[in-house]
């Protein structure tokens, strides 16, 4: 049973719930940096016996790095779709019922961070001042709302937490980015050559949109532009130009470490020296933690310290290592998204 589980999950028609495309005009990311569509797709899972006149739970899936929620609603030999994922949880008595949110944050870049910024857009505004109520207008909602994601989308859990305590009740931040000095600082050599052959960050990003396979050293190059946009724009936007401040000197390899500490800035250890940010986490109804003990990206350091540090502050939360990695692992959703819904109700 378990062997035919793993490789044909996907339960019966009536055990299913229901995915729908909704469309979301957005005023706020009109005008971006890159001419990114302000128009994007938002999908939304709703339950098996969905009834409009009962209130469910939100929680929203924000997606890794170059990933999209249209992504996670697919099915490969390792990886089941999070709908089934959803429709298993429910079925199972894992948790109750309950509304799956999967936005479309992709640009230019390969992804937003979650954060508003004028080098790429302000997507942190867009999610939650826009697109939670435009979902919550469509969908039967209770008003609580949890936020996960794996890699850059647990980061970008875990950050928005912080910032509108008001509107989330809950979060799961699986190998969240943190920790970016150890994380990241190799990650700027590797990009290195990538960026030094094209001549410049826009010959960069106008030939890697050209191809459809890429060498570890071209997606790190990619992974640094999208973060320096990020966390490190520059003052003034002016057209033609690339419009952040990179950390590494394409030219001669030097580090730049003044524009590298303003990412520091935005490091969730960083951030959560800051009160109003210990107080957003110290009211959550649930914070679930976890990293791969062997992490590629050394994510397993930062998430230690954040672990040792809310301790410290007495905020309570649950933290778990695993024997793994980085990538393959949507599996953990199993430990953290069915206690998120209880938590939630």
């Amino acid at each position: 049973m378990e062997r035919s589980h793993r490789m044909f999950p996907n339960l019966e028609l009536a055990k299913r719930g229901q995915v729908r495309c909704l469309e979301i005009e957005s005023e706020i990311l009109k005008e971006n940096a890159w001419n990114d569509p302000s128009r994007r797709d938002v999908w939304v899972y709703t339950p098996p016996n969905y009834d409009p006149t009962q209130q469910y739970p939100m929680v929203m899936f924000l997606a890794g790095f170059a990933g999209t929620g249209e992504g996670m609603l697919s099915r490969t030999l390792t990886e089941h779709s999070l709908a089934t994922r959803c429709d298993r949880w429910i079925s199972e008595g894992e948790c109750p019922p309950f509304i799956a949110v999967l936005p479309d944050c992709m640009t230019y870049l390969g992804g937003s961070q979650f954060v508003d910024s004028p080098a790429i857009g302000a997507y942190a505004t867009h999610l939650m001042r826009e697109l939670v109520p435009f979902v919550g207008q469509n969908v039967s909602w209770n008003g609580k709302l949890g936020l996960t994601g794996r890699s850059s989308g647990g980061y970008g859990a875990l950050r928005l937490a912080m910032e509108y305590p008001e509107q989330v009740q809950a979060i799961a931040c699986h190998a969240g980015d943190m920790g970016f000095e150890t994380a990241f600082v190799g990650e700027l050599t590797a990009a290195l050559m990538p960026l030094h052959k094209a001549g410049s960050p826009l010959a960069f990003l106008a030939d890697f949109w050209t191809r459809s396979h890429f060498s570890a050293n071209d997606f790190a190059a990619f992974n640094l532009l999208c973060m320096s946009a990020a966390y490190a724009p520059k003052e003034e936007i002016v057209k033609g130009e690339f419009p952040a401040d990179l950390p590494i000197n394409i030219e001669t390899g030097e580090i730049h470490w003044a524009n590298f500490e303003r990412w520091m800035e935005h490091d969730p250890l960083t951030l959560l020296e800051e009160e109003g940010h210990q107080a957003a986490l110290s009211e959550l109804d649930y914070c679930f933690i976890d990293v791969g003990r062997w992490d590629e990206y050394n994510l397993q350091f930062g998430a230690r310290e954040l672990h040792k540090r809310l301790d410290e502050l007495g905020i309570s939360h649950i933290y778990q290592e695993f024997d793994g990695g980085h990538r393959g692992t949507t599996y953990r959703y199993d430990n953290s998204i069915p206690d998120m819904v209880k938590a939630l109700v």
